[in-house]
């Protein structure tokens, strides 16, 4: 897929959000739908305006959770997966475990890292953590076994230590599968804050669409949605940016 936009592809996903936003706004009055149901568009747009400044400091809070959860969801992800790709005792053991806990429902966990980690940053910090981290597991695992045989039988051919294999041929051939891996776990690590943040918090975009909703404000509920939903879109597209620049490329 090409990831490189024109003028125009800009212009027609705009062009696609006004028709979209339209629609919105004219179908809830033409419909009649409730506004506890569904606010208009203008009515979210005006929320943001008016509450920008509290929806920018918990949008803060959320944010740092998960660049936290993420930054160790990747050092822990990368260290299991090249524990389980390098040590068949590991692929034996602590695969089969990281895999048997990732069928575990997230949101049952969330009041446990309550409990053992308090209503503070750290119990969203280890929600994200724990959604975003297999994910990374199973791209380093998959990035390094992708590498080409022919590749790795011709710099043993030319006497390249397991060193110089690892670092100049498995880490630039992984490096696209990882990428990949980690625009996965981007917006799950937004999503593990967000439920650690339902469960327990006083600050977060998640404490804020409890608090809004319990006081019947729709339009401030919606309009933490939307800014979710661009905190989501902004690190993922970060994520894409940073491996697009990358210097090192599988061959």
């Amino acid at each position: 897929m090409n990831s490189r936009w024109t003028a125009g592809d800009y212009l027609v996903a705009a062009g696609f959000f006004v028709v979209l936003g339209a629609i919105w706004e004219y179908s809830v009055a033409w419909f009649g739908i409730k506004r506890y149901l569904l606010p208009p568009l203008s009515g979210i747009l005006g929320a943001l305006w008016q509450s920008r400044a509290d929806l920018w400091a918990h949008a803060l809070v959320t944010t740092w959770a998960v660049v936290i959860g993420f930054a160790l969801a990747v050092a822990g992800g990368v260290a299991i997966g090249l524990a389980v790709f390098f040590s068949p005792l590991a692929q034996k053991t602590l695969y089969p475990l990281v895999a048997a806990m990732q069928g575990i429902p997230k949101v049952a966990l969330a009041p446990l890292m309550i409990v053992w980690a308090g209503y503070g940053l750290a119990s969203k910090v280890l929600m994200a953590f724990l959604i975003a981290f297999f994910p990374i597991v199973i791209s380093t695992i998959g990035g390094l076994a992708s590498t080409p045989g022919h590749l790795i039988e011709h710099f043993r051919a030319i006497g390249a230590s397991p060193w110089e294999t690892f670092w100049r041929l498995r880490v630039p051939s992984a490096l696209p599968n990882f990428v990949d891996g980690c625009k996965v776990a981007m917006p799950l690590a937004v999503i593990g804050a967000i439920v650690g943040e339902f469960v327990g918090a006083e600050k977060g975009l998640g404490a804020l669409i409890l608090l809004a909703n319990g006081a019947g404000k729709p339009d401030l509920m919606f309009a933490a949605l939307v800014v979710v939903t661009v905190l989501s879109a902004v690190l993922y597209w970060v994520i894409q940016w940073l491996g697009n620049r990358v210097w090192w490329r599988a061959y």
